[in-house]
């Protein structure tokens, strides 16, 4: 089996949703394989499950303040800060490649992300329903959707994240406790190892995970074009992003 790898490195967050919705629509009509994308978000962002309501999962004001991007996301779930100090990976693939289950699913997937540890040298488990967790804290978490006979699903893995400000844009009611719940590959190696390298290890996992060869590829013009319209007509626009016109 044959995966498209598309590494996009630093992106801005608009073009990072857009990017993954023009990819399912590709996979929809058969112009790409099934693909792996990789980005790091290119300024601290808060990503907003489809159907959350902003005013529930984001301090507006610390948001403001430190000029934290929002950016809606086409999957459901619960907000989610990023920075650059995160990989985000999404897979986009056809149907007929993952359990019809999505819960089946959110385990195949993240045990891709626990390959990738594992390579690394750290040990991770599979914690219900989509989160990866090394010594019982969590440093990876995923969202899924499905539309057009295609499944994306996609997530962070955390490498050196900025956990203050993500604790102090997010609501929470308890955010010491969170606090003590979370990790990252720094803590947990004791220096942060570089992107690169985290990258290729996610490649690995996954294509161990999933028996395929995974080639580094391009967009297509297809692609291309609907990420143009994506941002224009959606991810850019303050009424999508702040839910007043959900479709």
């Amino acid at each position: 089996m044959f995966w498209r790898l598309i590494d996009s490195d630093l992106v801005a967050a608009e073009r990072s949703a857009a990017c993954d919705e023009a990819m399912m629509m590709a996979r929809h009509q058969r112009i790409v394989p099934n693909t792996l994308h990789l980005y790091r978000r290119d300024k601290p962002t808060v990503s907003l499950g489809y159907f959350e309501k902003l005013e529930d999962a984001v301090d507006l004001e610390a948001a403001r303040k430190h000029e934290v991007q929002l950016v809606r996301r086409v999957s459901g779930g619960s907000a989610v800060y990023t920075d650059p100090g995160q990989v985000v990976f999404a897979v986009v693939l056809d149907k007929l490649s993952v359990p019809e289950s999505p819960n089946e699913t959110f385990e195949l997937v993240c045990k891709g992300v626990i390959k990738a540890l594992d390579i690394l040298g750290l040990r991770g488990e599979f914690k219900p329903v989509n989160d990866v967790l090394i010594n019982k804290r969590k440093v990876s978490g995923s969202a899924q959707t499905r539309k057009w006979d295609v499944v994306l699903q996609h997530g962070t893995l955390m490498v050196d994240t900025d956990f203050n400000l993500m604790f102090e844009v997010l609501k929470s009611k308890n955010k010491v406790r969170l606090k003590d719940s979370v990790t990252s590959l720094a803590k947990e190696l004791g220096e942060a190892p570089s992107m690169e390298r985290v990258k290729r290890a996610l490649v690995e996992g996954f294509s161990r995970t999933f028996a395929a060869e995974i080639r580094r590829g391009v967009l297509t013009h297809f692609e291309e074009n609907r990420i143009e319209e994506l941002v224009a007509e959606k991810y850019s626009r303050q009424e999508y992003t702040y839910g007043a016109q959900l479709r």
